[in-house]
C-alpha cells in the first residue's frame, strides 16, 4: 500500500479555539501526523512526499476565490490585528447576503463559518500540502495501484465548497473523489469519521457521479450539526447518491459495524468503480471528541469489510485526536487494510 505525507503539513499549529463560549486548546495538533507517520514507519510503510499538482485539483472542489484568499491571509491579519491576535472570524454575514469585504476582518467572517479554523504563519503550506497528498493517492490510484493511504494534516472533511469549517480548510478527500472521476465514471465516498462529513455532502450533494455515504451521530444534538440528517439524499443528478446513516451517540463498535454494513451494500448498489474513505480515527472510545466506542479490534474489521468491497481504494485521514490509543487504532486499520489488499 502507497503511503504520502509531507512535513510541510505540520505547519499549521494553531494554540486554542472557542468551543461553548470558551477558549480551549486546540485539538487538532501538529503531533497527531506525528505519531501517525512515526508509526507508519515503524510498521514497514514506506513514506513518500507527494508530487505539487498545483491549485487546479483544489479550485476544482473548491471557489476559486476562497482558495484564492487563503496564501495571504495570515499576513495580512497580523498586519491589521497584531501577532498576539487570533486569526478567527469575529463577524459573519447571516445567510451570505451581499459581497465579499475588502478587509481581512470581513474576508474571515465571509469564509469561514466557526472559530475552529484560526489560522497561524504555516497554515496555507500545510493545507496546501495536505490536499497535494490526497491527490497524490489518488493518483497513484489512478495508475494502478489497489490501495494507497494519503496522511493528510489539517484535515478536510468540514471544508464546504466556500467556506473553512470543523478544522479544515480544503475538502481532501472531495478532490481526491473527483480528481478520480477523470479515470472512473463512478466513485465512492465513505466517511468513517465520527462527525458528519458535512462539507463533503456540501460539496456532492448534486453530483451523480460520485456516491457519499457518511456515518455519525444525530447533527441534531451533535456536531456539526445543521447537514447529515437522514432525509437529506441528494439533488438534481445527485438525487438519491447521498446517504446519512445516523447512530446514536454512545453506539457500541457492533452498532457502527452494522452502519457500516449499510453503506457498503449502497456502494455496491451504486456500483462504484474506485473508492474513498474519509478515515477518521475519532469513533474510537478514548477519543477525545468521543461519541461512540470502536476499539482496535473494530477498526481491524472495519478496514476488513471495506477491502472486501475489492476496489482501487484511496485512504484520506480526517480526525483522530490526542487519545491513548491513536497509534493503535491506526496500526489495526492501516496494516489491515495493507495485509487484505496486497497483490
Amino acid at each position: 500500500m502507497k503511503v504520502f505525507f509531507d512535513e510541510r503539513q505540520l505547519l499549521h499549529a494553531p494554540t486554542h479555539y472557542f468551543r461553548r463560549g470558551a477558549a480551549m486548546p486546540h485539538q487538532e495538533q501538529p503531533r497527531r501526523a506525528e505519531i501517525l507517520r512515526d508509526m507508519l514507519k515503524n510498521e514497514g510503510f514506506e513514506i513518500s512526499k507527494p508530487a505539487d499538482h498545483g491549485l487546479a485539483p483544489i479550485k476544482a472542489v473548491h471557489n476559486p476565490d476562497y482558495v484564492d484568499f487563503l496564501p495571504d491571509a495570515h499576513a495580512r491579519f497580523v498586519a491589521s490585528a497584531g501577532t498576539e491576535a487570533l486569526a478567527i472570524p469575529t463577524m459573519h454575514p447571516g445567510l451570505r447576503r451581499g459581497k465579499e469585504p475588502k478587509d481581512v476582518h470581513g474576508q474571515l467572517g465571509w469564509w469561514m463559518t466557526d472559530t475552529s479554523t484560526p489560522l497561524t504563519e504555516g497554515s496555507w503550506q500545510a493545507m496546501y500540502w495536505s490536499a497535494q497528498t490526497a491527490v497524490e493517492a489518488a493518483e497513484a490510484v489512478m495508475s494502478g495501484a489497489r490501495a494507497a493511504y494519503a496522511l493528510c494534516r489539517p484535515p478536510g472533511h468540514h471544508a464546504m465548497r466556500d467556506c473553512a469549517n470543523g478544522f479544515c480548510f480544503f475538502n481532501n478527500a472531495s478532490i481526491a473523489a473527483n480528481h478520480l472521476t477523470q479515470k472512473f465514471k463512478k466513485v465512492a465516498l465513505i466517511d468513517i469519521d465520527v462527525h458528519t462529513g458535512n462539507g463533503s455532502l456540501d460539496i456532492l450533494y448534486e453530483r451523480g457521479d460520485i456516491f457519499f455515504c457518511s456515518l455519525h451521530p444525530d447533527p441534531a444534538t451533535y456536531p456539526t450539526f445543521y447537514l447529515g440528517h437522514a432525509d437529506e439524499t441528494g439533488e438534481g443528478e445527485g438525487e438519491g447518491t447521498s446517504l446519512n446513516i445516523l447512530l446514536e451517540q454512545g453506539a457500541s463498535q457492533d452498532d457502527v459495524l452494522a452502519a457500516l454494513e449499510k453503506g457498503i451494500a449502497a456502494i455496491r448498489d451504486f456500483g462504484a468503480e474506485a473508492l474513498v474513505v474519509s478515515l477518521g480515527f475519532d469513533m474510537a472510545a478514548d477519543d477525545p471528541l468521543a461519541a461512540v466506542a470502536v476499539y482496535p479490534e473494530g477498526f481491524a474489521e472495519m478496514a476488513r469489510r471495506l477491502a472486501a468491497l475489492n476496489l482501487p481504494t484511496a485512504l484520506v485521514q480526517e480526525g483522530g485526536y490526542l487519545g491513548p490509543s491513536l497509534a493503535d487504532n491506526a496500526k489495526s486499520f492501516l496494516t489491515t487494510f495493507r495485509k487484505e489488499t496486497a497483490e
